[in-house]
């Protein structure tokens, strides 16, 4: 089916979509999380009770050939990359609400009973 064949309302949220995807810029995968670590030198404040972790340090782990790697980040690196790592975000929200309209389309085309 080419988009000439779609509904009015289906081609104009096609095209809005389009658009959006096509504003994201440099886009980066995976989670940045704030970690607190112990460290094992016996005497250290990360051993008291209660403990004082080092950190915060930030890490940026994602999948690279099925394998997690992790990355740590300053947080100059990170507010660098931050806009980065929101597109990303942005990015996966747009293929989703493609992903709906897609199978929104082909319900009423086919006449099939959405799935809930």
């Amino acid at each position: 089916m080419t988009t000439t064949d779609l509904p009015e309302h289906a081609q104009t949220e096609l095209e809005t979509l389009r658009r959006q995807i096509a504003e994201v810029g440099f886009v980066l995968p995976g989670t940045v999380l704030e970690r607190y670590t112990r460290c094992t030198s016996k005497g250290c404040r990360c051993q008291a009770d209660p403990p004082e972790k080092h950190g915060p340090y930030l890490q940026w782990t994602r999948k690279v050939a099925g394998k997690t790697v992790t990355r740590r980040l300053s947080r100059e690196q990170y507010e660098r990359y931050r806009p980065w790592f929101d597109n990303a975000h942005r990015l996966r929200e747009l293929t989703t609400q493609l992903e709906d309209l897609s199978l929104r389309t082909i319900d009423d085309a086919e006449g099939w009973q959405p799935r809930r």
